[in-house]
């Protein structure tokens, strides 16, 4: 069975990795999981508290196919959890790792985007944490996926969601279904 883990902090973006845990679990049979620094419950931006299945210390990723990272307002703050060393791991065990918003703000501090092509919330978002990926960074509305990292705007939910499920292998047509649900509104009348 494929198992994805998705981290959260306080103040995590409720709307940023809802649509593919949802997608995943309710449709693919995908095992989800939470996590979270200490393993303490949390409170997203709209107010949603979550209460973990585990913490974030503990993750072990290749117990997972998947390692998902939500944004929020905790990775631009004064002291933001510290998950370089799981990211590396992830990345290094070639478990597919999801960063999406403020997320890739974590894995830029950590390296990860150095050698990879990436995307955010903007074209020089990234270059406050000094790091060394700025000419791989591609400024695009949905969701760039090299090398086993997915990364996309707070904006791209639904890009995020299908960049995840196509890296996990599970990209089928009931995957082009649900993407043309979640996006039907932006159809042309």
């Amino acid at each position: 069975m494929t198992k994805i883990v998705t981290i959260l902090t306080d103040g995590f973006a409720d709307w940023e990795t809802a649509l593919l845990n949802a997608v995943a679990h309710s449709y693919y049979k995908v095992e989800t999981a939470y996590a979270t620094p200490g393993g303490k419950p949390v409170t997203s931006s709209g107010g949603l508290r979550v209460t973990p299945d585990l913490a974030v210390e503990t993750i072990k990723p290749a117990d997972f196919d998947a390692v998902i990272v939500c944004g929020g307002t905790a990775w631009q703050a004064e002291n933001p959890p510290d998950i370089a060393g799981l990211l590396r791991a992830t990345r290094q065990d070639g478990v597919l790792l999801g960063l999406i918003c403020d997320a890739t703000f974590a894995a830029a501090r950590a390296g990860i985007l150095d050698d990879v092509h990436h995307t955010s919330n903007g074209a020089g978002y990234l270059d406050p944490t000094g790091y060394g990926g700025s000419t791989l960074y591609r400024d695009t509305a949905g969701a760039v996926a090299d090398r086993r990292i997915v990364s996309a705007a707070g904006t791209s939910p639904v890009a995020f969601m299908t960049a995840v499920m196509e890296g996990l292998g599970l990209a089928n047509d009931d995957l082009n279904y649900y993407v043309g649900l979640h996006a039907a509104q932006f159809k042309a009348a």
